[in-house]
């Protein structure tokens, strides 16, 4: 198969960690005989800092015209330390998943056996979880109105959805249940939320399409609770925009490290594939980052061409590679780090 993908490594930590979903990627490429064709383009602060735009419209068209997106991460302190900043890097995410129609973001959490003891959480909490997020990615209040009124002292910021945005949310969120454990939880606030009540409602008069999905409703606080208390109760959850974005990183460190998880951003064609950790510019050219949620975004990206052999092959390289003790100093507890570079290298050397 040959494959187009635009490589987007963004800011921070984003070109060290992208630099091993490649070789990996290539590794996979040459052992089942792909060829990728990779497409460089900016994105965040560094696009800023070319052209003043953090998504141009030169890298939405090679995105655009790509079979996926490869992302790394996106931000800079410089624009996190400024509220009066007019154009920030997160803006650029935001453009590109409204542009791309980038609607489901697909975020697993899930356990390795060799990494249960080094969780936050007890062993006896977390083993067995396999869980999956879709948070809704292009509506919500970080696309509504917002804006100052009296002179600046009062500030708002509209949340607003439609049914057809929670429908085809939605949607995804029953038919992927149906895959795995047959169980959906819608997350809202309906108690309090007008918007709330809409997603509410909404997914109750979908129930009737899935009669084998067993569909439970609960109160995002609930849930915040009850994901480090009983995470493995969970199979499929879905919810907007803002409580997904707290929730997936609240669950991602059940696994040990947010080093660890990656994501997809779905829509009607193309989809965007990236871990779901930040640009952690303190970390920025140490050869310090972990590398394995960008590498096991990579094998999302594989996965979701119907690749399913290309996927296992990266996932039991690193499983393999946790096993073995060849991690950063996230996971190292005392023993031996590797450096970014070096775990991307084993790891396509193993593959």
């Amino acid at each position: 198969m040959k494959l187009n993908i635009a490589l987007l490594a963004g800011d921070g930590i984003g070109p060290e960690v992208i630099d091993q979903a490649v070789k990996v990627s290539d590794a996979i490429a040459k052992k089942f005989n792909h060829e990728i064709n990779w497409k460089p383009a900016l994105t965040g602060a560094a696009a800023i800092d070319a052209v003043g735009e953090p998504y141009p419209d030169e890298t939405h068209e090679i995105c655009a015209s790509s079979d996926a997106v490869l992302f790394g991460a996106i931000g800079h302190p410089r624009f996190d330390n400024d509220p009066s900043a007019k154009v920030r890097p997160e803006q650029g995410l935001l453009k590109m998943r409204k542009k791309l129609g980038l609607f489901a973001n697909v975020r697993p959490t899930f356990t390795f056996p060799s990494l249960l003891d080094k969780s936050p959480l007890k062993r006896e909490r977390i083993e067995g979880t396999d869980l999956v997020f879709l948070r809704e990615l292009t509506g919500g209040i970080y696309f509504g109105e917002k804006g100052r009124r009296e002179e600046g002292e009062t500030a708002f910021d509209n949340c607003v959805y439609t049914r057809a945005e929670v429908q085809r949310l939605a949607k995804k969120g029953f038919e992927l249940a149906m895959t795995r454990g047959k169980k959906l939880c819608c997350v809202d606030k309906a108690n309090v939320l007008e918007t709330s009540r809409l997603w509410r409602e909404t997914v109750q008069a979908m129930e009737k399409d899935y009669p084998e999905v067993e569909v439970s409703y609960e109160f995002v606080d609930a849930v915040a609770m009850r994901l480090v208390q009983w995470p493995n109760s969970y199979d499929v959850l879905i919810t907007e925009n803002l409580f997904g974005d707290i929730l997936t990183d609240e669950a991602s460190v059940i696994s040990g490290s947010m080093g660890l998880m990656p994501s997809a951003s779905l829509g009607a064609e193309i989809g965007l594939f990236e871990p779901i950790h930040g640009s952690y510019p303190q970390a920025t050219g140490l050869n310090i980052a972990n590398p394995m949620a960008t590498v096991l975004s990579a094998a999302m990206m594989f996965e979701n061409f119907g690749l399913q052999a290309e996927g296992k092959a990266i996932r039991d390289a690193v499983n393999e590679a946790l096993n073995k003790g060849i991690v950063t100093e996230d996971l190292a507890d005392g023993g031996k780090a590797y450096g970014t570079s070096e775990v991307g290298d084993w790891l396509a050397e193993n593959i």
